[in-house]
């Protein structure tokens, strides 16, 4: 997927001048739901987003996060939320097509209950480990994390955003592939595991670079690795999993993406508004120079129901992978 970084649709280019945006619920303020707690890579995206929608809608645009469950209690939020655009959200591939494969009794539908707006970004995931940890336990890089995780079960402890969420869903398809060993420790969200990394309570994380960088840049993080089989142009010197074939890892590709959503049976003058104002923001070459260094690319959909073609393609993926991480959330 990362080969499709880049605006899909010309008509992102247009962007809505002040006056002549339409905005949508009454021009009430508009909510946008991030599933996870302030501090973590997705609320910087959607604080991002926020701040350039409101312009685009002509009307104000806020954030609410709403945390826990790996992302299901802010999706809920959306999917119960004002069929008037008043709510939309940023929400995880890991709920749009892996939730029904990984709870028995969801509290809502995605594919019923949320309706697709538009692709927002895409990325992978970085490797960061604290490191005063790694210096005291010998793990000069990734491939040797791996093979002391292996003489030593459980004992390198990984945090991830929850249960469920992209950062757990890579890590036991990392375990499963390469016999590491590496102890999967469930967090709120991205912010409160990140603390306990810096802190060194826990050792490590899998997750979208934004949170993660200023960390790395400060000397507390070490980088090991990327998610994606490749190398990305922005970390040159960070391997990708294809440098690891040795470890069984040659074929791993994770790629994780974003997209904005409205509550199912939104209308669809709305849900075309929404649109257009993502397409407008996502189309502002200083939005797409801010994330790139965050490991964010600019994806868009060409219409929403390219968004619901996507999702239905993404599930036999996360149907595989679920079963790979055993992940439940009954």
């Amino acid at each position: 997927m990362l080969g499709r970084r880049g605006l899909l649709a010309t008509g992102g280019a247009l962007l809505a001048a002040p006056g002549v945006a339409q905005p949508v619920a009454g021009g009430r303020t508009v909510r946008i739901v991030v599933p996870f707690p302030p501090g973590g890579a997705v609320d910087l995206l959607g604080r991002m987003l926020a701040e350039r929608l409101g312009p685009a809608l002509g009307q104000n645009v806020v954030v609410d996060n709403r945390g826990g469950a790996g992302g299901i209690i802010g999706g809920d939020a959306v999917a119960k939320g004002e069929r008037d655009g008043s709510v939309i959200g940023l929400i995880s591939v890991s709920t749009l097509a892996g939730l029904t494969f990984m709870h028995a009794r969801p509290p809502f539908d995605p594919q019923r209950d949320l309706a697709p707006v538009s692709q927002i970004t895409d990325g992978a995931l970085l490797c960061v480990v604290n490191a005063e940890n790694a210096r005291k336990n010998g793990w000069t890089d990734f491939r040797s994390l791996v093979r002391w995780s292996r003489a030593n079960p459980e004992q390198v402890k990984m945090g991830s955003s929850g249960p469920g969420t992209n950062s757990h869903i890579n890590i036991e398809a990392v375990n499963a592939a390469s016999g590491a060993r590496i102890l999967h420790v469930p967090y709120r969200g991205g912010g409160p595991a990140i603390n306990d990394i810096v802190a060194g309570t826990i050792d490590m994380m899998f997750d979208v670079m934004p949170a993660l960088m200023p960390h790395v840049e400060a000397g507390r993080f070490l980088a090991f690795a990327v998610s994606s089989k490749e190398r990305l142009s922005i970390l040159p010197n960070v391997p990708g999993m294809g440098d690891f074939a040795d470890l069984g890892l040659g074929d791993h590709n994770f790629i994780t993406w974003n997209a904005i959503m409205a509550p199912g049976g939104t209308p669809a003058p709305v849900i075309a508004r929404l649109h257009q104002a993502v397409l407008a923001v996502a189309a502002q070459q200083e939005l797409v120079d801010r994330l790139r260094p965050l490991g964010y690319g600019t994806v868009t959909s060409a219409t929403p129901a390219a968004l619901a073609a996507l999702i239905e393609a993404e599930k036999p993926r996360w149907q595989r992978l679920v079963q790979i991480s055993g992940a439940r959330l009954d």
